[in-house]
């Protein structure tokens, strides 16, 4: 069943439940959606297509939708592939298409479409310009970074609709119905995380306008409570804390650093914290991790040594937190080594270049397997976390 926007504004794009990781690193069990619009008016106009994957599908839903009337206008908001793949096939099926885009989408188009002379079709807009279809006026406002360059929003002022790119988006196939919030935050901390900033800019403009509806170019519309949402992506791009809990991640090569964490989160429940949770690096889905690590307000970080250095799915998870501008927290630390312990001083070096991060104290190292004797360590640890 397709969503309902407004009259005049009809949802054409598609589900893609076979895609087995999105941006060929994120796994995506329920799909994954690629949203695009039409609207109907004096002029029409298309919000975005789709992946090239879903073409002929996108075509067929923009063809059911028009009946026979030829569109005046593609917006383009976001160049990545999966919401411009169907551009030189919509060109080629209208060549009188106008293609409104930012002016560094414009030098980006023949990146991808090469054999595709555009120099006759392409108008670019800048922030606050305005298109006019009868009914609808179409406002446009620059969104660089949220999470590409070329990024824009466009607001429609007669419905009060923004389109607001990958903003605001999720993963999961649009015919999947769950809650929005764990799978839009996934989404949120592991493509536009780094650009916190960006997103707060974003979200002061939007701030300026009545908006009845946000339509992503991912996941559902969403058209009740949407200062829940927008609370929610202003708590993220702040790197603000959400839930006050403890994050355990731990990376174990036979067991022994695992059973360490383990015992940290007895220990800590049984002091009283009011949240813990606990994933191995292994094994469990690396963007959980950093979603449960941007989440929370204390992390703790628990490794074997491995060549020097730390066992290689911890650093993968800090690397992962670098480069999405991890900050603001406290961090534990547990090392685990059989005669020269090392994962402590990678872990702590790979942190101390994030901002505002805290090492809490002390700073436990286990030497093969978790002793009586190292049980105190841990009791301290557990002590300072819950301070």
């Amino acid at each position: 069943m397709k969503p309902t926007i407004t009259d005049s504004i009809k949802y054409i794009g598609v589900d893609d439940s076979d895609l087995d990781l999105f941006e060929s690193q994120y796994a995506i069990p329920n799909g994954i959606s690629y949203n695009s619009y039409l609207i109907l008016d004096e002029k029409i106009a298309i919000m975005d297509t789709a992946d090239q994957r879903k073409c002929q599908e996108w075509l067929d839903n923009l063809t059911q939708e028009l009946n026979g009337q030829v569109p005046d206008y593609l917006i383009v908001q976001h160049l990545e592939p999966d919401h411009a793949g169907c551009i030189a096939a919509l060109l080629e099926q209208y060549p009188s298409l106008k293609i409104i885009t930012s002016a560094r989408a414009q030098k980006m188009l023949p990146q991808f479409f090469e054999e595709v002379d555009f120099s006759q079709n392409t108008i670019t807009v800048k922030e606050g310009d305005t298109l006019c279809l009868g009914q609808h006026t179409l406002q446009f406002f620059m969104a660089p970074m949220v999470h590409w360059p070329e990024v824009m929003v466009t607001f429609d002022q007669t419905d009060k609709v923004i389109f607001s790119a990958d903003g605001f988006g999720k993963f999961g196939a649009l015919s999947h119905d769950e809650e929005w919030a764990c799978e839009a935050r996934r989404y949120y901390f592991n493509i536009c995380g780094k650009y916190g900033a960006a997103v707060q800019t974003l979200l002061k403009k939007l701030s300026t306008l009545e908006i009845d509806y946000i339509c992503p170019l991912h996941g559902p519309i969403l058209s009740e409570n949407l200062g829940y949402y927008i609370s929610l992506y202003d708590t993220w791009s702040r790197y603000d804390v959400e839930t006050e809990g403890i994050f355990i991640a731990y990376a174990s090569i036979h067991g022994g650093t695992a059973a360490v964490a383990h015992r940290l989160k007895e220990i800590l429940i049984a002091k009283g914290a009011a949240k813990v949770s606990i994933a191995d690096l292994s094994r469990n889905d690396m963007a959980e991790a950093v979603e449960d690590a941007f989440r929370m307000d204390r992390l703790v970080v628990a490794a074997a040594s491995y060549d020097a250095d730390v066992f290689p799915p911890m650093h993968d998870f800090l690397h992962h937190l670098q480069l999405k501008l991890y900050q603001n927290r406290r961090v534990g630390i547990i090392e685990n080594g059989s005669w020269v312990p090392s994962a402590a001083r990678i872990m702590r070096g790979m942190l101390e270049q994030m901002k505002n991060i805290e090492i809490v104290e002390p700073v436990v190292t286990i030497l093969s397997r978790m002793k009586q004797s190292d049980i105190p360590q841990l009791e301290a640890l557990a002590d300072a976390l819950l301070k």
